[in-house]
């Protein structure tokens, strides 16, 4: 062996002891790490060995210290999908005391997939899975009531969550009579006036003159705007929340704000006017806004029930009832005029009420704590406000910022003979109906707010009371000088001593009489 080859081996060898060298972290050294990396790519020969080297590497370091790791390992988090789907599989899931032959009980129910397939038709809906699975929950909702009808109301959109919302009626005695936060706050307005007339007796103050304006009363559970009961719930398979009825004044303000749904019923509304509740109160005057406007059916599928004494309580919801000789309408018809649908729900007056109600009249109530007052009797007498009644054509609708209320469309032009007509309003956008031979359907799938034209103006605050007029017998006076009081002083001090006098004077006469 030469010189030469003592030098390289010598080179190499300095070489291999560098490549072996440990590292202070990982306890590895690259000689044996390039061994094993390229032992790896002999036995496997992947494509394009340049690009994936590093993941190769990377690879060979971790299944070192896969033998050598912990036994324990990382407890897996259950994702909110697959807590969901937990919850759902209750709906799939036959109970054991439901009857064998279930299909030939009456249901409550419409056909919901019968329904989806409309929907899908018409281009709104849910989807094929949801809709079964809302099904699944509306029937799970039926079976937890005394229900005379059930039906997919829609679904309203929020911003971090959405709510299902399923429109019930109840059969007549069955609905649970329960306070809701109205009457308990007039229980506690009624304790607090008789605290304050008892202080009042004790230490008379200042009467004000002025007189809150009367409060509406909401319409009575089965009539009106609070004709339905709804539940909402924000994905299927969750429970089902009843909401609370709704009441004039919130149905007021409703129409003067906008607000966006958060998807928690206890969220407070935040606004101006303020909202006289949370955003369940909120949710429930918008379904019943949204309902009296776009629930709508073929001319002649309902008509009004002749009963003597009808005219004199006014139109309603009652009054309506389905033809029995109803024979469909073409859906040529439906599409080209308006004039072939009606509205079948009861529109809503500037009062909040459906059915308008008389202020003036006072109650027995109110009556027996105003007797003995001087009350000042308004000898004019409010004008009865009358909406538009049931049955109302389309066609009849007012336009909205120029723009007509209702577009009409064929679900296919391809093959009209099969097509279903469908409306859809353009004064709630997301409210869709549609109808084909005997059979139709409403829903609503939206943000839960009503077209507001070129731009929202919200209502400005009222302008800042003006300032109590100026008069003599409440205007301070001057504080006056020294002078002018020493003066006043001098002048009450010779008005006693006169007055002394006086007394003195008529004393002396008094004794001089008795003598």
């Amino acid at each position: 062996m030469d010189g030469t080859q003592q030098v390289s081996l010598q080179v190499a060898g300095s070489f291999k002891a560098f490549l072996m060298k440990s590292s202070s972290k990982s306890n590895l050294n690259l000689y044996d790490h390039l061994s094993r990396l390229l032992m790896r790519v002999i036995e496997e020969r992947p494509h394009d060995v340049v690009d994936v080297m590093e993941d190769l590497s990377h690879d060979v370091k971790l299944r070192l210290y896969q033998d050598t790791q912990s036994s324990l390992q990382d407890l897996q988090q259950t994702t909110a999908a697959e807590e969901l789907a937990e919850q759902q599989k209750v709906l799939f899931v036959r109970p054991e005391d439901a009857p064998e032959h279930e299909f030939e009980l009456e249901s409550a129910l419409p056909n919901v997939s019968e329904i989806a397939y409309f929907l899908e038709q018409a281009g709104v809906g849910l989807g094929r899975e949801e809709m079964q699975r809302v099904f699944l929950a509306l029937k799970q909702l039926v079976s937890s009531y005394t229900m005379q009808r059930c039906r997919l109301w829609g679904k309203l959109l929020g911003i971090e969550r959405s709510y299902i919302i399923a429109e019930a009626e109840f059969a007549e005695g069955e609905e649970e009579d329960e306070d809701g936060p109205e009457e308990v706050a007039d229980d506690e307005a009624r304790e607090v006036d008789a605290k304050e007339k008892a202080e009042r007796e004790m230490d008379p103050l200042p009467q004000s003159t002025y007189k809150a304006p009367p409060v509406v009363p909401k319409e009575a559970k089965g009539t009106g705007a609070n004709k339905f009961v709804y539940f909402v719930c924000n994905e299927a398979g969750l429970p089902w929340t009843k909401l609370p009825s709704v009441t004039p004044a919130q149905i007021t303000v409703a129409r003067q704000i906008r607000k966006f749904f958060t998807g928690r019923l206890d969220a407070p509304i935040v606004s101006y006017p303020p909202f006289p509740g949370n955003e369940a109160n909120y949710l429930r005057a918008q379904i019943a806004r949204i309902s009296a406007g776009t629930q709508i059916s073929p001319q002649g599928f309902y008509q009004a029930i002749e009963e003597e004494g009808a005219e004199e309580e006014g139109s309603s919801e009652d009054g309506i009832e389905e033809n029995p000789e109803y024979e469909g309408v073409p859906v040529g018809e439906l599409v080209d005029s308006l004039s072939s649908w009606v509205h079948h729900t009861q529109h809503i007056l500037q009062q909040g009420r459906c059915t308008w109600v008389n202020l003036a009249v006072k109650t027995e109530d109110e009556s027996n704590d105003e007797e003995g007052e001087e009350v000042e009797e308004d000898p004019d007498e409010p004008e009865p406000e009358v909406g538009p009644p049931l049955l109302t054509p389309l066609s009849q609708d007012a336009e909205i910022f120029e723009t007509v209320p209702w577009s009409s469309s064929l679900s296919s032009t391809l093959t009209s003979q099969h097509a279903i007509a469908i409306m859809r309003s353009n004064c709630w956008p997301g409210a869709c109906a549609y109808a084909y031979a005997m059979k139709f359907e409403n829903i609503y799938m939206g943000w839960g707010l009503k077209y507001p034209g070129d731009g929202y103006s919200p209502l400005l605050p009222p302008a800042p009371q003006s300032e109590y007029p100026s008069a003599p017998e409440i205007t301070e006076d001057v504080d006056p000088t020294v002078e002018e009081e020493q003066a006043l002083q001098d002048a009450l001090d010779e008005k006693q001593a006169a007055e002394e006098a006086e007394e003195g004077d008529s004393d002396e006469e008094q004794d001089e009489e008795d003598d």
